[in-house]
């Protein structure tokens, strides 16, 4: 059966068994403001968190949608509660800046294994035999990519505030690329359009991407796309000492992040049910990789959303249920 069946039939049955547990509501009285970014694909993740919480007695307030910086400083000071998309250690410098460890309250990771980095289309590289970024210094292999006729290749790179677009800067200059590649910010969602619109007219082209989204699950790596090494690993700031090499001897830039849920420390103090539940959720990527492929096929309303967070709650009950009552048994300890 296909898992949109799946989720369907067993939110039908979740209706007539409400949760029950026996410490009560522990969330009873007290407030949560949730954050997230602007990108809608975070805002599945963010909801099953607001409705664990909702479970254990929470007032959960409406997401709010800001840049990653405004989420920082406005968890760390107490204007917001949490955010369910803390990239680490992508966001390390971000999370440092607005007080660490001493301002916030992280444990466990949410999300696991999201990989990041640089593409080209499979044709290109197949036919000149790229395989990794720094060949890009070669004028003749960059101008393949130029998209506005500079001579320059065209990177499709990262929104300004999200934290990879630092990376890709220092990796440009790192990599002796800043002749020959232009790092191209803006709407990430409207320049990969332009670079799709690119691909399905046969031209080459270079893009910077992660997952989960639903960007790979259109350009396939392997299929339509490959991954581009890096010859070393270079990271800037806070990441400076991180290697990026996977255990296999591939290099792709980027160390893989895990998707962890940041909140206020002292309100997480305050709240053991709530530090508790922030503490052992644990998300599937391919989850989330499956949701924001149904999102960019056109589901994408909150009601939507909304539809996918109670669907899967529904077909993972136990576990939820599971999360709710441990959390629930916290606040008594």
């Amino acid at each position: 059966m296909h898992k949109t069946g799946i989720w369907a039939l067993a939110l039908t049955a979740a209706l007539a068994a409400p949760i029950s547990f026996a410490a009560g509501l522990p969330g009873k009285g007290a407030q949560v403001q949730p954050l997230q970014s602007t990108i809608s694909e975070e805002t599945f993740q963010t909801l099953l968190v607001n409705k664990a919480l909702e479970k254990l007695g929470y007032d959960v307030k409406s997401s709010r949608e800001v840049d990653y910086n405004v989420a920082y400083t406005s968890i760390a000071s107490g204007d917001a509660t949490f955010m369910a998309v803390n990239w680490d250690p992508l966001h390390a410098d971000q999370y440092q800046a607005a007080g660490g460890d001493a301002k916030f309250y992280r444990q466990g990771n949410y999300v696991e294994g999201a990989a990041q980095g640089y593409l080209i289309d499979k044709k290109t590289a197949d036919k000149y035999h790229i395989t990794t970024l720094d060949q890009l210094k070669d004028p003749k292999l960059a101008k393949l990519f130029d998209a506005n006729g500079d001579g320059k290749a065209d990177l499709t790179g990262c929104t300004p505030g999200w934290g990879c677009e630092a990376v890709i800067n220092h990796q440009i200059k790192t990599y002796g690329l800043t002749d020959t590649v232009e790092h191209n910010q803006g709407n990430y969602a409207a320049i990969i359009a332009d670079t799709m619109a690119r691909f399905k007219e046969g031209k080459p082209i270079l893009y910077y991407t992660w997952t989960p989204y639903w960007v790979s699950d259109v350009l396939v790596p392997g299929r339509d796309v490959v991954w581009l090494q890096v010859p070393f690993s270079s990271l800037p700031g806070k990441q400076k000492d991180i290697s990026t090499k996977l255990p296999n001897g591939a290099d792709y830039g980027f160390p893989v992040n895990a998707m962890r849920i940041v909140a206020n420390k002292s309100w997480a103090q305050a709240n053991p049910a709530a530090a508790k539940l922030f503490s052992i959720m644990r998300l599937p990527i391919s989850d989330v990789n499956a949701q924001n492929l149904r999102m960019h096929e056109g589901q994408a309303s909150e009601v939507d959303i909304e539809r996918h967070a109670n669907g899967w709650i529904a077909a993972h009950q136990a576990l939820f249920d599971g999360w709710v009552s441990t959390a629930a048994a916290a606040a008594g300890k």
